[in-house]
């Protein structure tokens, strides 16, 4: 049985609209973690054009499950991360003049030092890659703890065929993230219509979803939109 982390970014990106106090996104995973979700994922950008660092504080103090913070590897993020102690650190890609993260991070050597900072500190830590063999074993080289593997393009392909082929090699990139002793776990992109596929594979340990959980709670309120994709990850 796969977890299901839930991103809450879009519920601070409409707050932030507005410059308001609401939509309140701690509340916003407290109706998550009510409702199934087994983490809390949230995005702190060096924009802060979500996500605030209040909202960082808050979270650790409140959360019940687990906090997933994903965060671009700088010397600023690491700082924060090893005060705050998030329970996982997901390293990603980040560019500020993107809508939403555009790809996997191109793990190099220069990672290792932040790697190693945050797991001295008691952090799991997480990358965020494409389904690449030769940079899951980058990943494991420089002491990944979890590989989340980028599965946004599969998300946005429509001929079923390349779609077949793309859960092929997010399948074999699955195998050998376990094979070498770390956790697999998926995310971008999915929705209610096509997570089933890599549900099916019996592999991912946890799925982070976000867009389209917010999306239909907008609909059919949040606490029905995560107990839907909670049935579709068990």
């Amino acid at each position: 049985m796969a977890l299901l982390g839930v991103n809450i970014d879009h519920i601070a990106t409409l707050r932030e609209a507005r410059k308001g106090i609401e939509p309140e996104p701690v509340y916003a995973a407290s109706i998550a973690e009510q409702n199934g979700a087994d983490q809390i994922t949230i995005h702190l950008r060096e924009d802060r054009r979500h996500i605030q660092d209040r909202d960082l504080k808050i979270l650790r103090q409140t959360i019940q499950t687990k906090l997933n913070l994903e965060m671009a590897s700088t010397e600023e993020m690491v700082k924060i991360a090893t005060n705050i102690k998030p329970d996982t650190v997901t390293l990603v890609p980040e560019k500020r003049e993107e809508l939403t993260t555009e790809g996997g991070l191109n793990l190099t050597e220069d990672h290792r030092f932040v790697i190693s900072s945050l797991k001295k500190a008691g952090i799991e830590v997480s990358v965020f890659i494409e389904p690449d063999l030769k940079m899951i074993q980058v990943a494991k080289d420089l002491g990944a703890d979890a590989v989340e593997i980028h599965t946004g393009r599969f998300a946005n392909l429509k001929n079923v065929e390349e779609i077949q082929n793309e859960v092929d090699k997010i399948h074999k990139a699955a195998i050998l993230t376990k094979k070498l002793g770390m956790r697999a776990v998926a995310g971008h992109g999915l929705n209610y219509h096509n997570t089933y596929k890599l549900v099916e594979l019996d592999i991912f340990e946890e799925f982070n979803i976000g867009h389209s959980i917010i999306s239909r709670a907008v609909f059919s309120g949040l606490a029905e939109a995560i107990l839907s994709m909670k049935l579709i990850v068990e």
